[in-house]
């Protein structure tokens, strides 16, 4: 597939799909998208989003490394005060968010918000929320290999000095790795994946925040969203999801996303 270039000048392109439920819309500003939640109930999943997959099978999904994904956004409040999840980036759509598909375990490679309750703890070195740079790939043969062993490791994890020594080879299997973003995301700032076919690196405005990390496999699909979920996953056997009230007008504003492939 070709590269994308995107100002949303015109509107959204005919390449990209909506998916909204509930409170969300997605929205032109002048010369930005704006994907917005308004008023958000705990009873209702309300979300914003584009992504260029629906309809798709996961083996047609568009994209594989080496790409490079640029985007200029911000959001309507700090990380703390953003509620649900947010984001944008690749990925394989494994829970059926927008389709019916046989679940999967996930693969992804994007930037990734969480507010509280979430606590998705999956690298040791960073915490279960916030907003960060990940990358995760479950689907790999080593990963796969491991599910065996889910349920013993699982019980054995909750002694805290375990989990300090099982964990790591199975984040490394699951190609897991994480990092917060220190910038402020209520300003804008211009976002870069590059995607290699072995590593990637994460920059905010031309500053690295994550190197080296794995690359997930392909194909993925682009998505970019804004919604009302939570969800706790620990490695040692807690998970938990649900759906945030939030009365106040929250959003992300997007003014340019390009996709630029065949960079080594």
């Amino acid at each position: 597939m070709g590269g994308v270039t995107e100002d949303f000048s015109g509107g959204l392109c005919r390449r990209w799909r909506r998916h909204v439920r509930g409170q969300g819309s997605v929205e032109q500003t002048g010369g930005a998208l704006r994907f917005i939640n308004a008023s958000t109930s705990s009873s209702q999943y309300t979300n914003a989003q584009i992504d260029d997959y629906q309809r798709l099978s996961r083996r047609r999904f568009p994209w594989h490394p080496p790409l490079q994904l640029t985007v200029r956004a911000r959001f309507s409040h700090e990380e703390g005060s953003l509620s649900g999840t947010a984001g944008f980036g690749f990925w394989n759509d494994p829970f059926l968010m927008t389709q019916r598909r046989i679940p999967a375990p996930p693969r992804a490679i994007w930037f990734f918000y969480s507010s509280a309750p979430s606590d998705i703890k999956l690298d040791v070195k960073a915490p279960g929320r916030g907003w960060k740079a990940a990358t995760i790939d479950a689907l790999r043969p080593a990963a796969l290999l491991l599910a065996p062993l889910a349920v013993p490791a699982a019980l054995l994890m909750n002694v805290p000095s375990l989990y300090r020594v099982l964990w790591p080879p199975v984040q490394r299997a699951l190609h897991v790795r994480e990092s917060l973003v220190a910038a402020a995301m209520t300003e804008w700032h211009t976002y870069r994946i590059c995607w290699g076919v072995e590593r990637a690196t994460f920059s905010v405005d031309g500053e690295g925040v994550l190197a080296h990390a794995p690359s997930p496999g392909a194909p993925l699909g682009f998505v970019m969203w804004l919604d009302n979920q939570y969800m706790v996953v620990k490695p040692w056997g807690r998970f938990r999801w649900g759906l945030l009230e939030e009365p106040s007008r929250q959003w992300m504003e997007v003014e340019r996303l390009v996709i630029e492939t065949g960079l080594s």
